[in-house]
């Protein structure tokens, strides 16, 4: 298999407060099964889909969390050099949540924040090689970065990764599609007053769903919030929703498509 190429997503994950809790959502949402949790790695546990590929993962909230912060989505985007990477983002104007770790034989990673508060991570693959599976129900698609102020974002990420940006040309929502060989494969999205203003910034990480708007209703029935949608696009029906711990994500129906795909400009 090929090495992705450096700014790709490859993997996504996120922390609970309740760990077990996030593993019976996330089951019942998606059909997950998981793997054992690995103590040695913090109870660190991978999740699969139907056919047993690993699309994702969940672990508990690092110790010393302070009560109530909300469980989020993380997205780890592919590096062939994780040190080079963190010299990077410092001096881009970001912020480095932890010096590069080696994880196990797995690879190595780093977390970090953008100028305008953003968090991701960056992985250098070793054994584990991200995600088994994408664009199949269960499993990843997309991720858009959600920003306030998309100035700093954009600066700092084309910066970090050999990005090409191309301007969605739509006067009413301001969004860019960061291209990798010509291939589009991360969004940015400017956050619009829909969004309540106690919402941060964040990596919005798209899962696939069979049918969008029965994927809606089970996470409203499970405890989750509705944020936004569902609604038509030319890439799927999709809506954005958290989980009953708070992290935000969305989930799409991507076969059912509406229009012709945008021009990016």
């Amino acid at each position: 298999m090929p090495a992705p190429l450096e700014g790709a997503p490859v993997w996504a994950d996120a922390m609970f407060a309740d760990l077990e809790a996030a593993k019976a959502f996330y089951a019942e949402l998606f059909g997950w099964t998981y793997d054992p949790s690995a103590a040695e790695f913090g109870d660190y546990t991978q999740a699969k889909d139907a056919d047993g590929r690993h699309v994702a993962a969940l672990c508990p909230q690092m110790p010393g969390t302070p009560e109530g912060v909300p469980a989020a989505w993380n997205l780890y985007l592919a590096s062939p050099d994780v040190a080079a990477a963190a010299e990077r983002i410092k001096s881009a104007g970001g912020t480095l949540m932890m010096d590069p770790m080696r994880v196990g034989d797995f690879g190595t990673m780093v977390t970090a924040q953008d100028p305008g508060g953003v968090t991701f991570s960056v992985w250098q693959a070793d054994a584990h090689r991200g995600f088994e599976s994408v664009n199949e129900p269960g499993a990843f698609c997309w991720a858009e970065v959600t920003v306030r102020e998309p100035g700093r974002t954009d600066a700092f990420f084309t910066t970090l990764f050999p990005y090409e940006a191309k301007q969605l040309p739509d006067e009413q929502v301001d969004f860019q599609v960061w291209q990798l060989g010509g291939q589009p494969v991360l969004g940015r999205m400017r956050m619009t007053e829909d969004f309540p203003p106690e919402v941060p910034s964040y990596v919005n990480v798209y899962f696939v769903v069979a049918d969008c708007d029965t994927a809606v209703d089970t996470v409203r029935r499970l405890g989750g919030q509705l944020h936004f949608g569902p609604m038509d696009s030319p890439f799927g029906r999709f809506a954005s929703v958290a989980d009953p711990q708070g992290a935000a994500f969305s989930v799409i129906d991507v076969t059912r498509t509406t229009g012709e795909m945008p021009q990016l400009g």
